[in-house]
């Protein structure tokens, strides 16, 4: 008699076995079915999974397996983000071939999510390193081209001279090289971009596609990104004598309204007229040397608000186009090339950064915007005025309250042709050049003849060298490699040299949710009725810090399909859930803090299922969880007690082969004795909980919880019930109904005592139970008596009582009776349900 000892390492290899000769979760477009279209975002295979990985995969997977039971055919995929900086740096120090060290890491991580039991369809596994996926984002890239959405153009990179080698802002630690420790600076180098910024004014409007489907959080900080501003173009022209005499300065600024405050002109170090404005001055070598040094500043420091205020006058003059002001022109650490036109006219008594930099200068400030009725003195102000107010010391618009100004002074401008409304975005191209090795090779040749041509579509994939070994020195091995670059023009048939920059592997990771619908496809990048059927995703999974890039990009990526005739689509993600981290200690786990918790230590402990659901009961989905020894330890003796309940009952008889939330006509043909219909209403009370927190934003820890408390009451009445009439049934359809909730959770777990009971059939595909709405009325319900509003007592009553019974039974009670001595009822209140409450005196 007996289960035996729950054994987790047998039971779990026994089904995930079982799963994967049955092909369990495989699976085919059908129209015929709802789909539902599952996706974490992918690895990079590093070679060790770790907890912040099996969070977001087991949240993954409870989705998958819960939407398969509902009845959706459910798309889960897994693949592996698999070029990039640290395969080649690992590469380096072990001396070896990047493809080598990947694909043994694929390996190992494909075998340590297989341990999980998530339920992949392993057929349509990808990885973006392989010929055979980058082949059709190198047709992308020329059709992009083809199509204007693809440019070259000179580009600052972080250079280390040291290593000859253009750095990524990650390699960059205190401005200098994280390799060799000598100085970083800017360099200009000819890079390829997508022209993400044609679909600025889509990407931002098509936010509200997301309302409701992804975090408020995520939706705010794309739009801050994007960084859409209404406002106006200006145009200041260089003043004479002067080499640049008339030399136009473009300036983009919301506050046209301050343009009679404007004192000064700030530019950004690398704006390309500096050159020009200090040819002739004596301090231009101090000009460029502060250029040199600000351009090597990390970019994020600039653009700082506590930044300090530095910069250094050119020489040069412009003219301030309303009111004639010769404005001494500077350039300032604190403007970025990056936003607007790298110049901003500067209007200290209005903006303060300004303010700050002409109180450190002893630049001019001029009021021009003062509450009504008050007035403003320059040299009294402790900080610049920003606020609404209306127009002083601006001419003919003095008077006007500022809003109103703005569209008035762009118009007079416009006149002039000095000014124009316009629409600025923070958003930058997108520049996709790495002139590292392990990355997808950008498909254009070099010709003399012919400039810049594709490499014709016949010809892909263009396959990155497999004899080729990445240099100790960490620059790229291709410019190198003969065999690589010396091809012939595809138009003249000349002498050319092959591109040796690689992409961005934001590039892979933005398109390869549509690939994983037609995975395996050899003669498109998609099948078109596979995309249509399963596209869009219906829900993401990923960390918050990917809210940004990786997810704009797809955005984009996806729209540029679009237009490109792949797709219909407007969005990629329906509905997004972000994960929050796994700390330990109040930390985020890392090597360098010896906080590291390794997940097969625990697999091979406690086992995968008491691993999925302490990650899955410790914290909701979207906070941070702090991991626990005392908590994986509860997971597994509640794995346990499940186990033994199970035993129990069949060692006692009590076990049927019952599904969940059984009908009264399987439990007993007569009437159900009342401790009966107790339990049976607890597990129909339950299956209804479950099935809300599963729908609601996937509130698994408040659902695990429920099916706890199911467990508890089965342990506490299981004694009792075995002897009643239709008491093992509705045991043994509780146990069912909490084998069924809880499998998405512990699947190993329930599938092995499902088949215990004696079903036939995995559980994985049975469908998930319905309460009966009829099984939570209760025959009778307990009321609380109070007087003046102080409980005196408590009452078991008819659940169909009348106000009127409830009344006069309320009446009869000892407790109440003795409270009401020598007081008059004033006033008899019955809340239905809840409670009757005397008011006397």
């Amino acid at each position: 008699m007996g289960f035996g000892k729950y054994d987790p390492q047998q039971v779990e290899g026994k089904w995930q076995n079982n799963w994967n000769e049955t092909r369990c979760f495989e699976v085919e477009a059908d129209p015929s079915r709802p789909k539902y279209y599952v996706l974490e975002m992918f690895p990079y295979p590093s070679g060790k999974i770790h907890m912040g990985h099996v969070r977001n995969y087991s949240i993954g997977d409870v989705v998958a397996r819960y939407k398969r039971m509902r009845g959706h055919n459910v798309l889960h995929p897994m693949g592996w983000d698999a070029f990039g900086l640290p395969a080649e740096n690992a590469a380096i120090k072990n001396k070896t071939h990047p493809a080598t060290w990947t694909y043994a890491n694929i390996d190992d991580m494909r075998a340590q999510l297989k341990r999980l039991g998530y339920s992949y369809d392993w057929r349509r596994e990808l990885a973006t390193c392989r010929p055979e996926y980058y082949r059709w984002e190198q047709r992308f890239f020329i059709q992009l081209l083809e199509k204007g959405l693809v440019y070259r153009k000179n580009s600052p990179v972080n250079w280390c001279e040291g290593c000859k080698t253009v750095l990524a802002n990650e390699q960059v630690e205190e401005g200098k090289c994280w390799r060799c420790d000598a100085e970083v600076e800017q360099k200009q180098l000819e890079q390829w971009f997508l022209k993400i910024t044609a679909y600025a004014e889509e990407l931002i409007d098509d936010l509200k596609l997301l309302d409701g489907g992804w975090p408020e959080r995520v939706i705010t900080m794309q739009q801050n990104w994007i960084g859409k501003s209404v406002g106006a173009q200006l145009t200041f022209k260089v003043k004479g004598p002067h080499p640049a005499e008339g030399q136009a300065i473009e300036v983009f600024t919301t506050r046209p309204d301050t343009l009679c405050g404007a004192t000064f002109m700030s530019l950004a170090a690398e704006h390309p007229l500096v050159e020009k404005l200090i040819a002739g001055y004596e301090k231009a070598d101090e000009v460029r040397a502060f250029c040199r040094d600000v351009a090597n500043m990390d970019r994020i420091k600039r653009g700082a608000d506590d930044l300090e205020k530095e910069g250094v006058f050119t020489g040069a003059y412009c003219t301030n186009p309303l009111t004639g002001r010769d404005m001494p022109i500077h350039v300032a650490n604190f403007v970025l090339m990056g936003y607007g036109t790298g110049a901003v006219m500067a209007v200290p008594a209005h903006d303060q950064r300004d303010f700050e930099f002409a109180r450190k200068y002893d630049l001019p400030m001029q009021v021009v915007i003062a509450p009504a009725g008050k007035t403003l003195d320059p040299a009294a102000m402790a900080e610049a005025y920003s606020d609404p107010g209306v127009l002083v010391n601006s001419g003919q618009f003095d008077g006007l309250p500022n809003d109103r100004a703005k569209q008035l002074i762009v118009d007079h401008l416009a006149k002039e042709n000095l000014g124009k409304p316009t629409v600025n975005y923070r958003l930058r191209d997108w520049g996709i050049s790495r002139q590292r090795f392990w990355g997808a090779p950008i498909p254009v040749i070099h010709c003399e003849a012919c400039g810049t041509v594709p490499v014709p579509d016949a010809q892909l994939p263009v396959r990155l060298p497999e004899d080729a070994t990445a240099r100790e020195d960490g620059r790229s091995p291709l410019p190198l490699l003969d065999s690589f670059v010396n091809t012939t023009c595809p138009k003249c048939g000349g002498k050319a040299r092959r591109e040796t920059d690689t992409m961005d592997t934001f590039m892979e990771s933005s398109w390869y949710f549509m690939r994983y619908t037609s995975a395996r496809n050899v003669d498109a990048p998609f099948d078109p009725a596979a995309l249509a059927y399963w596209m869009p995703v219906d829900q993401y999974i990923g960390g918050i810090e990917h809210a940004i890039l990786h997810l704009l990009y797809s955005r984009f990526y996806v729209k540029a399909l679009r237009d490109l005739g792949y797709t219909t689509l407007a969005e990629p993600f329906q509905n997004l859930l972000t994960q929050g981290m796994v700390l330990k200690d109040g930390a985020k786990m890392s090597k360098s803090k010896g906080n590291v918790v390794d997940p097969a230590s625990m697999i091979g402990k406690y086992g995968a299922d008491a691993t999925r659901l302490f990650i899955l009961f410790a914290s909701p989905p979207e906070k941070d969880l702090e991991w626990s020894d005392a908590g994986i330890e509860g997971a597994f003796r509640f794995i346990n007690r499940v186990w033994r309940l199970a035993e129990d009952l069949a060692d006692s008889g009590a076990l049927r082969a019952i599904g969940p939330c059984a009908p009264v006509s399987e439990l007993l043909a007569g009437e159900l004795p009342g401790p009966v219909k107790d339990l049976r209403r607890k597990e129909h009370d339950t299956a209804r909980k479950v099935t809300r927190d599963m729908e609601n934003k996937f509130q698994f820890n408040t659902a695990i919880a429920a099916l706890m408390e199911l467990v508890n009451e089965m342990y506490t009445a299981k004694d009792a019930l075995k002897a009643l009439p239709g008491g093992p049934e509705a045991l043994s359809s509780s146990l069912a109904t909490v084998l069924t909730l809880l499998s998405p959770v512990a699947p190993h777990l329930c599938e092995e005592l499902w088949e215990h009971m004696g079903h036939t059939g995995q559980l994985a595909t049975t469908q998930w139970p319905s309460h009966d709405e009829s099984a939570l009325v209760k025959d009778e319900i307990e009321l609380v008596v109070q007087v003046n509003g102080k409980v005196r007592g408590r009452l078991v009553v008819a659940a169909a009582a009348t106000q009127d019974e409830v009344r006069e039974f309320a009446m009869t009670h000892e407790n109440v009776l003795r409270h009401l001595e020598g007081k008059s009822i004033k006033k008899l209140i019955v809340v239905p349900g809840k409670l009757v409450n005397v008011v006397a005196g």
